[in-house]
Formats: C-alpha cells, sequence, structure tokens
C-alpha cells in the first residue's frame, strides 16, 4: 500500500496538483472577470477568453516545473505545443459543451448553493474532470521524453 501511495504522491503529481489548482485560479479569475464584464448570455465566450489565459499559464508551467522539460530548441517545442494545445482543445471542447448543457439545457444559472450561483458550480465539476484529462493527456502525450529531448 505504501509502495502505491508514494507512486502515486510523488514530486510529479504533487507539482501537477500545485500548478493546477493555480492555473485554475487563473481560469476563474478571467472567467469570472469576463463573465461580468461580458454578462451570462456570453458564457462560452467568456471560457474561451479564461481558456487562452489558462492554456499559456499552463504550458508554461507543466513543461518546466511539473514535467520538466527543459528544452526550448524547437524540435522539441514543434512536438510539444501542438500536442498541449490539441489535449487542451479537446478537454476545453468538453468544457464548453457541459457548460452549454448546464447553462442553456437544464438553466443552473436559476439555482444557488452556499451563495455560489450554479453556473460556477457547474464550472467548478467539469474543471475537476478536465484536470484529470488534462493530466492524462499531458503525462502520456505531450511531455513524454523522447530522443530529442535527451540529448539536450
Amino acid at each position: 500500500m505504501r509502495a502505491l501511495i508514494d507512486r502515486i504522491l510523488n514530486r510529479e503529481t504533487i507539482s501537477y496538483l500545485v500548478f493546477g489548482v493555480l492555473t485554475t485560479l487563473v481560469n476563474y479569475v478571467v472567467f469570472y472577470l469576463a463573465l461580468r464584464a461580458m454578462g451570462e448570455e456570453l458564457t462560452l465566450l467568456a471560457n474561451g477568453v479564461a481558456f487562452v489565459a489558462a492554456v499559456t499559464f499552463a504550458y508554461l508551467t507543466n513543461k518546466t516545473f511539473v514535467f520538466q522539460s527543459k528544452s526550448f530548441r524547437w524540435a522539441v517545442l514543434k512536438k510539444e505545443l501542438p500536442a498541449f494545445l490539441s489535449a487542451r482543445i479537446l478537454s476545453f471542447i468538453f468544457e464548453e459543451v457541459g457548460l452549454l448543457v448546464c447553462v442553456d439545457y437544464w438553466n443552473v444559472g436559476r439555482w444557488e448553493l452556499l451563495g455560489i450561483d450554479g453556473v460556477m458550480i457547474a464550472k467548478v465539476v467539469l474543471s475537476v474532470i478536465v484536470v484529470i484529462i488534462n493530466y492524462i493527456l499531458s503525462k502520456f502525450l505531450v511531455f513524454k521524453p523522447s530522443d530529442t529531448e535527451k540529448d539536450t
């Protein structure tokens, strides 16, 4: 059991969680500000703005601190950037569809829990799922060590 815990709770997963929380914070702050500025009828656009800010932050922190992909050589970037952006766009589409369903079909904006409106609650639930998806994709598809990085 201890070996399993040590395997799950290591430098990489702990730093991913720390930077994941910070990325989520960037996403939420930008989403909240954009939603307040644009109005709830533009929820998906506000989420898009938040996505761009969060993905930029996430790429830099995941690359440097979490998966320790230190090389900024073109050979490395041309593999990582499209893979990272594709993975994040995939999870973004999942979140957008989830928000669309929650806001337009389930009308979660009419609900409130502990002073938090239903749109933000939906965003939180979807964010947890997205964090898990993003870790799996980043670990196994984006930042896996390659021959290009080994010679740096």
